[in-house]
């Protein structure tokens, strides 16, 4: 036999064996999903939406500069709660923290058992200004129209402070006692960083020695479209958040007339620093919660996509090129850049003697801040940059394989049984990071299924929910308490 034909004989052998296996791997892939115990919505609807659709009417605003809170609001907001949920304020017990930021204890029947604690935010961010004729509903006033309730916090997050608390009540109505302590953790804060509320409380907690199964806050939510070649809806829980730094980048030098202007100016070389790292990008890789949201979705996909996502360690440049096409999925791959803010000159005929930009990143877990300046001098390579990053590197990241999870995952499925429930990387900020020390695991959904278009609401115009997927937030928390009480988890 002549030699060419043996190697092509070799080849199509080869490529026989590489079907059959990966073919194998595709049909043996078995779904990650529990089999949902679907339950009836039972909350008393017209209550329920009333006593959200008033949390709306209060604007309980944060401000970076915490003197222009408008502290008047909050304590009206407060009271609002004392009267709207009596059973909660006569038989949980109640801290305040900073007076604002509140830990509920409902405690358990069994003291061996460790608590899981439910956290929210009621602080919302300012409608901006000029946009207020955007909106189809005053943001604030609370308005229930075609089955929505309209507002500023109807996403973020009234809903899971009203959610929560409207579980709560309507197990205490029904004489649920808890076997684990619960704790309801609330900030007014978060939308500025968390520093007096979340990050206060969870020092208080820290100081008491008080140590948590599991944190559950906002983040990931029920969202249709969002992973390539799958239908259904995916709900996805964040295991961990992507850190938040700022990267300045500076020049000095000599200004002068810009009649004569030197080849490479002060705004000029930041200009090409900034050109270089936006070309470059940081390093892409497919790995943790990344990973383990397509392990978790791959199984439900049908096709081509499915071939490929069951077969992630072969096809992962594939699917890595296939994510960085778009930025809501490149973003699970890599650190992220954008400049932000450019700052030179003050006369149109002066050159500027300094020049400055500023980078947000959002950081992968795993890479430290001085991994990332590093990269960033090494990118540029320009000795007459100044490179200064500071900010929070990512949070831990918290379990797929715990109890935890698996609780969060089953209420989800019994309330949205057509819904998968999978892992993710969270790429915003939330309050959830400051409980990383008193807690085993962290985690970040709320429970609503809504569309990419109502993410774009959350912090601009026209922010609503529908009363079904409030009424299903609120179902969703009371299955999570009583799930959490059938494991284990002694102190």
């Amino acid at each position: 036999m002549k030699k060419w034909k043996m190697v092509l004989l070799g080849l199509a052998s080869l490529f026989v064996l590489f079907t059959i296996v990966t073919g194998f791997k595709t049909f043996i892939l078995t779904s990650k999903q529990p089999e949902p115990q679907p339950v009836k919505i039972d909350v008393p609807g017209e209550g329920a939406v009333a006593r959200f659709s008033k949390a709306i009417t209060y604007p309980t605003i944060s401000r970076q500069d915490y003197s222009q809170f408008s502290y008047a609001e909050f304590d009206d907001f407060l009271g609002f709660l004392e009267d709207s949920y009596p059973l909660v304020h006569e038989q949980l017990h109640l801290d305040k923290v900073n007076d604002y930021g509140l830990i509920y204890r409902w405690q358990g029947s069994e003291e061996t058992k460790l608590p899981i604690g439910l956290t929210a935010h009621y602080d919302v961010v300012p409608v901006l200004e000029g946009t207020e004729t955007d909106w189809g509903q005053s943001p604030f006033s609370g308005e229930v129209v075609d089955g929505k309730v309209w507002g500023r916090g109807t996403l973020d997050d009234k809903i899971g402070v009203i959610g929560i608390l409207e579980a709560v009540e309507k197990l205490l109505s029904e004489g649920y006692q808890p076997k684990r302590d619960v704790y309801l953790l609330f900030g007014f804060d978060e939308e500025v960083g968390g520093e007096k509320g979340a990050q206060a409380i969870a020092e208080k907690l820290k100081q008491r020695n008080i140590k948590f199964e599991f944190i559950l806050d906002e983040g990931g939510a029920i969202i249709e479209g969002m992973v390539p070649g799958l239908a259904k809806p995916v709900g996805v829980v964040g295991l961990s958040e992507k850190g938040m730094a700022t990267a300045e980048l500076s020049a000095e030098g000599s200004g002068g007339h810009s009649s004569q202007p030197e080849n490479q100016t002060n705004i000029g070389r930041i200009s090409r620093a900034i050109a270089k790292l936006e070309k470059a990008q940081f390093p892409a890789d497919l790995q943790g919660p990344a990973e383990d949201l397509f392990a978790y979705t791959a199984p439900e996909m049908k096709g081509a996509m499915k071939y490929v996502f069951a077969n992630q360690a072969i096809f992962e440049p594939v699917i890595e090129s296939i994510l960085l096409k778009k930025p809501t999925t490149a973003a699970l791959l890599r650190t992220t850049i954008a400049p932000t803010i450019f700052q030179a000159g003050e006369q149109y005929n002066a050159l500027p003697e300094k020049a400055k930009a500023i980078i947000n990143l959002r950081v992968m877990p795993g890479e430290s801040l001085e991994d990332v300046q590093s990269y960033i001098e090494e990118t540029i390579n320009d000795e007459l940059v100044q490179v200064s990053v500071t900010g929070n590197e990512a949070s831990s990241v918290s379990s797929i394989d715990s109890w935890h999870f698996k609780s969060i995952q089953q209420a989800a499925r019994n309330v949205y049984p057509e819904a998968v429930i999978a892992p993710y990387l969270m790429f915003a900020g939330s309050d959830a990071r400051h409980y990383d020390e008193i807690a085993e695991n962290t985690y970040r959904f709320l429970p609503v299924l809504i569309t990419a278009e109502d993410l774009n609401r959350m912090h601009g115009s026209n922010e609503h929910i529908s009363i079904d997927n409030f009424l299903q937030a609120v179902s969703f928390y009371q299955e999570l308490i009583v799930n959490a009480d059938h494991q284990a988890g002694d102190r």
